[in-house]
Order: C-alpha cells, then structure tokens, then sequence
C-alpha cells in the first residue's frame, strides 16, 4: 500500500495572508476614524460642559445688590471665591453648603450691635433689623402705646446704637381743695360808729381737681388740671360797720377846734346825698380808682397813721386835697382823705375797698367832681 500525502500548495497560504491584510487595513481606517469621533465628541461635550457651568449670582448685602459671575457649584465655594466673609450673627437667605444655580438671589444681613435699655435694665445684642422698632422687638421688651423712644422707633440701626426706652404712666388723681370764705364788710348808716353786725355767717367752699399725674420711668414729671366741680360753694362773712356819729352834748363855750371849722365851712353852700353842706371849693375831672389790704404790700395803717376803713379812707394827693379833710365825691358820697400813694399825683384818688374783688370791680372812673369841704364831715341836718 502506498502512503497518502496532503498535497501543499503554495496558493492557498497567500491568499489567506492577502485576505488579513485587507481586513486589518480597513479596521485600522474605521477604527482611526471612530477615534477623532469621539476625541470631537469629547471636545464639544467639555465646551457645552464648560458654557453651562458659567452662572449669574446675585448678591445683596446690607441692601446693596450686586451680581457676581461664577462656575462654582457650591455657594460656599463662591463666597470664599468673592472673599465675603459671614460673622457668627450675620444672617444669609441660602445655606452655605447648598447648591446654587444661575440667577439665585443671595441677601446676606450684617449684624450690628446695639444697646437697647429700660428703666434700670440694659440689653446688649446683636440684630440684623433695619430700624429701631425691629430691635426693640427682637430684644425682647415690649412697648406700650405711651411709652417714649429714642431714637424715634422708625430711625435706622447702626453700629454700636444706644437705644433707650422711656416707660410712660399717666394716672388721674382727685385732690379737694378748700376755697376760704372772704369777709366783707359794708357800711350802714343805721348803726352807730364802732358798731358792728354780723349779717351773714362764712363757710368755706369745695372744690374737687382732676388731674393727671405723668410719670417716666417712675419719677412725676408735670401734672396736667383735666377738670374741677365745685362740689360746696363758698358764702362770704358779710359785717355791716356802723357809720351814723354818736350824739355829742356841745358845751356852752366854742373851742378853737369848732371855730375853726366854722371859719372853713363858711364858703357855697350845696345839698347832696339828702345833706346839706358848705364847701370850700370843688375839684373838676378827677379820675378815680380802689384798692383793697387784700392786695400784697397794701396795709391797714394810712399815711395819716388811722386805719384803712371801707365807706371812708381815700387815698389822695395832699398837695391838692389836705389830709384829714372830708370831700364829696359825686356817685361815691362822703370821704376822708386819710391815705396818699405812689402814682395818686393830681386830680386822682383811690378809694379804699375791704374786698379785694370789690375793689377790682370798681375799675376805673373819669371825670368826676369833687367838693372840698373841711376837717369835720357834714352831718344830716
């Protein structure tokens, strides 16, 4: 038997060897293409990547905005990359570890120090309120509707601000006041001189005040009369003091006194007041006004050295009308003229009124005439 031998042929192995050739060739341009594909790819992803990172931030601070431009991701990140620092009090709209986006809006609030005190009481602390008001609402305390501040409550906070706050009461009280009963005295004729009456008795009156009492921070600082009501009204004492002269039995002979008189009594004659009497002269256009001892610095002793006595003492410019002399005063009747004054110079005279109020009422009187008629007063005939 023969051996069976596989025939070689040189053909077969360059054809398979051509074949790996072509194919290896052809992958190596796929595959070199699919290489700057994706290095392209890489490329313009990285860029997109990189333009959409790009953000717009804003800041405001203290109201102050500002916008800022960043490709940080955190906003802490951004902070330290725009150097703003947060002190422990500061207040900020975003958490620091969180993230931001494009247009977020970041309001940091600086915190200032201030005082803020109350009667005794002083707060230190620190607040991110734009006013007074704010502070003092973030301090605690508590405002009533009359309470003061200062500064005003709608002034702006700053650094290191004293704020004090004043505690305001009012309060209404009712206090009686007792209103003296005044003493006036009249003339009556009927009744002889140095004879007094009592008409009527004097009782002091009432008066009940309303009044309200401010206080700050506990001190009274001004009262304040709201209303008063006369709850017993006054009565005035009402003495009549006599004026009629006591009966006198004349002696046979004349003193020098009554001669004297006689002599100055002997001028015109005039009937006034249902009296008939001589005068020496009469005074034209006199002006006349009162006076009360009621009045501070007015006493009950004269020039003359008598005492002021209401329906008789006039004061009197001496110069003009002697002291110690009777005159008629029309629409007033029979004076003396006991007293002088300061501003009484010429035709004036001041007529003399226990009653202070009386003597108001009298005012002012002008053009009045005057009969001057002696040392002894003119008796009803």
């Amino acid at each position: 038997m023969g051996i069976f031998r596989k025939k070689e042929t040189h053909e077969s192995r360059s054809s398979s060897m051509s074949y790996v050739l072509r194919w290896k060739k052809e992958n190596v341009r796929q595959a070199g293409l699919v290489a700057i594909f994706l290095i392209a790819l890489t490329i313009m992803i990285s860029i997109l990547m990189y333009t959409q990172s790009k953000k717009q931030v804003f800041f405001v601070i203290d109201g102050k905005a500002s916008a800022v431009e960043t490709r940080e991701s955190k906003l802490q990140n951004l902070l330290n990359e725009h150097s703003i620092s947060l002190q422990p009090h500061d207040t900020i709209s975003m958490p620091v570890n969180g993230a931001i986006k494009d247009g977020d809006r970041v309001i940091i609030k600086r915190a200032n120090q201030v005082k803020v005190t109350s009667g005794n009481e002083t707060k230190k602390l620190y607040t991110t309120e734009n006013t007074v008001e704010g502070a003092i609402r973030t301090s605690g305390y508590k405002l009533s509707s009359n309470d003061k501040v200062y500064p005003a409550l709608g002034a702006s906070v700053s650094s290191n601000m004293h704020i004090k706050i004043v505690r305001v009461k009012k309060q209404q009280v009712e206090q009686k006041k007792q209103v003296p009963y005044q003493v006036i005295k009249t003339s009556d004729p009927s009744l002889y001189k140095g004879d007094n009456r009592v008409l009527q008795s004097g009782k002091s009156g009432v008066v009940v005040q309303r009044v309200q009492k401010i206080y700050h921070d506990g001190k009274l600082v001004s009262k304040q009369l709201i209303n008063k009501e006369v709850t017993q009204k006054r009565v005035d004492k009402v003495i009549a003091i006599g004026t009629k002269k006591k009966p006198v039995v004349l002696a046979a002979s004349v003193s020098p006194d009554t001669a004297k008189a006689t002599r100055v009594s002997s001028g015109n004659a005039v009937r006034k007041a249902g009296v008939n009497f001589k005068y020496s002269k009469v005074l034209q256009n006199f002006s006349m006004t009162a006076y009360s001892s009621q009045e501070a610095g007015i006493g009950t002793r004269t020039a003359s050295g008598t005492r002021v006595t209401e329906g008789r003492t006039i004061a009197v410019d001496p110069s003009i009308i002697p002291i110690g002399w009777w005159v008629y005063i029309e629409g007033v009747g029979f004076r003396r003229a006991e007293d002088t004054g300061g501003a009484i110079k010429g035709h004036k005279i001041d007529v003399y009124y226990e009653s202070l109020s009386r003597a108001n009422q009298f005012g002012r009187k002008y053009g009045k005439t005057v009969y001057v008629i002696g040392p002894v007063k003119p008796e009803i005939n």
